[in-house]
């Protein structure tokens, strides 16, 4: 339960460290943040693809990239093109254990949730990573003029 517990503070640490980023920095709607838990750094060149749910409710592509050298994703979407709905993160988990030699359990993780229901939001969905498990937690922030 301990273990557990460190786990949950350090992946809320590392939200808190993504969204106080430099001053000036550009906020962007939507980020994405992923660390490894067995190395205790940024997971570094995790694809991610963002989905948005259909009227017909099927998932159609709204974005992709991969995880800079601080594990991050920026960029994503604009303010504009990231209007309500039901989205869908994907990160490509089984790819990034494999390049660093891991053969892990998870094909992948997935985070799906609405967005901007009560307002234009920005959402950081962050993840922490290991070969057998993974944890995800989000922060949803009112832009600030």
């Amino acid at each position: 339960m301990a273990s557990r517990r460190l786990l949950l503070l350090c992946l809320a640490g590392l939200v808190f460290v993504s969204e106080a980023g430099p001053v000036g920095e550009s906020k962007c709607p939507l980020m994405v943040k992923v660390l490894d838990a067995v190395r205790g750094s940024p997971a570094v060149d995790v694809s991610v693809q963002v989905f948005k749910k259909a009227a017909d409710e099927t998932w159609e592509p709204f974005a992709s990239g991969k995880t800079s050298e601080f594990g991050e994703l920026h960029g994503l979407t604009t303010t504009d093109k990231f209007v309500e709905g039901i989205y869908k993160v994907v990160l490509d988990t089984k790819s990034y254990w494999k390049a660093v030699g891991i053969s892990p359990f998870h094909e992948y993780a997935e985070v799906v949730f609405t967005a901007n229901d009560s307002g234009q939001r920005r959402y950081t969905i962050a993840a922490l990573l290991s070969p057998y498990s993974y944890s995800t937690t989000a922060l949803v922030s009112t832009p600030k003029e």
